[in-house]
């Protein structure tokens, strides 16, 4: 097993909490983390028919059968357990009896909001980050094998040829969820909706646009994106507000939260494919903005991060919100550093003035190079920006 590093907050909040919800994609590795976390508790998965049908038709039964307390996988699937777990934890608060995992955020987030409110505690785990796969001594050597093998557990964990894995990913899981969120009649659209999210992974979302090339309606793309996010699958990330006397755009942009299903969806199917394709710098920028949202998640820490942009164009990719300061980061999938990756950090430093703190570029090369406006940090030590950005 990769260790994961959120498994020391997992553990810690099974030690103040008497009920700990783990929520994320499907095959992140939620169920491979809890039962290691916590080897003493009974697993029940409600993916089983047999248990499934146990928790919906007599849940007291069921919970009933566990006081000392037990891991209950994908419990999405039996939502009321929530409203029964709420009287055995309050007459009973002993910290971490029970685990929960789930890969809907939707429903499970309103149950623990109604039913469970200060008495659980969330954390959030997505795919492998670059440093948990480097600290297990089998990250991807070049960028191009990063993006095209993503960074979902299976993949690594089990050497599984990504392009097939992917495949199956969305055949079985992707549309197996969507199916219980929503009713879609027409499952060929969503699956090209899903591609057409995929290559707009970077982009500034006009729904108006998407919903035209996917010809369904504005209230239907926004259902559907409603629906991805809620699979942890797609993600949106808001611009920053601060405007220094400017006028901003206030759109958000889409990012997936795995370069390795974008770069599937969009088609790519071997890495060297990668090194003049037209989407490599939207798939590295995608995989950066996940990196960096995942070091916040894997610390049980909401997300910090935002981007900014102006009317004219003028842009930064990312912006790191540290208490009273800013930090601008942008990303750049090219070798080599260009004076021009500076620009963005330059006019955001002279905008911000004493609000800013100096900026990063993310770059796809090897070495640190520290300049006026910034520090050019190579892609395989990203980990060092992610571990500062508390």
């Amino acid at each position: 097993m990769i260790g994961r590093a959120s498994q020391s907050v997992l553990q810690s909040l099974a030690r103040e909490y008497p009920v700990v919800v783990v929520t994320g994609p499907r095959q992140s590795g939620k169920t491979t983390l809890c039962r290691a976390s916590f080897p003493e508790h009974a697993y029940l998965s409600l993916e089983d028919p047999d248990v499934r049908d146990l928790a919906l038709d007599d849940p007291r039964s069921l919970l009933g059968q566990y006081a000392e307390g037990a891991l209950l996988d994908e419990v999405q699937r039996a939502p009321d357990l929530l409203s029964y777990l709420q009287g055995i934890v309050d007459a009973d608060p002993r910290p971490g009896r029970f685990i929960l995992t789930g890969s809907h955020q939707f429903g499970l987030r309103a149950g623990v909001t109604q039913s469970l409110a200060g008495r659980a505690a969330q954390l959030v785990l997505l795919p492998f980050s670059l440093a948990e796969l480097q600290a297990g001594s089998c990250a991807p050597q070049s960028i191009e094998d990063l993006l095209l093998q993503g960074l979902y557990p299976p993949i690594h964990d089990r050497g599984l040829d990504a392009s097939v894995w992917y495949g199956n990913y969305v055949t079985t899981y992707v549309e197996r969820d969507v199916r219980e969120l929503i009713d879609i009649r027409n499952l060929s659209t969503f699956r090209l909706f899903i591609r057409l999210c995929a290559g707009r992974s970077g982009q500034l979302l006009n729904v108006s646009g998407l919903a035209s090339d996917c010809g369904i309606s504005r209230v239907t793309a926004r259902e559907w994106l409603s629906v991805l996010e809620t699979s942890f699958l797609v993600t949106q990330l808001r611009p920053h507000f601060s405007n220094f006397g400017k006028r901003l755009v206030k759109t958000p942009k889409l990012y997936f939260l795995d370069p390795g299903l974008a770069a599937w969806l969009v088609g790519v199917r071997q890495a060297d494919e990668l090194v003049h394709h037209a989407q490599r710098g939207p798939l590295f920028e995608t995989w950066v903005v996940g990196e960096l949202l995942k070091g916040r998640a894997n610390r049980g820490l909401t997300p910090n991060l935002y981007f900014w942009r102006d009317r004219r164009g003028m842009e930064v990719d990312c912006v790191l919100e540290r208490g009273t300061k800013l930090v601008p980061v942008e990303i750049k999938s090219g070798r080599t550093v260009a004076s021009d990756f500076f620009r963005g950090l330059t006019r955001f430093g002279a905008l911000a003035g004493d609000g800013s703190d100096p900026g990063y570029v993310i770059y796809g090369g090897d070495r640190v190079q520290q300049r006026r406006a910034g520090r050019a940090v190579p892609w395989r030590e990203v980990e060092s920006l992610v571990a500062a950005n508390d």
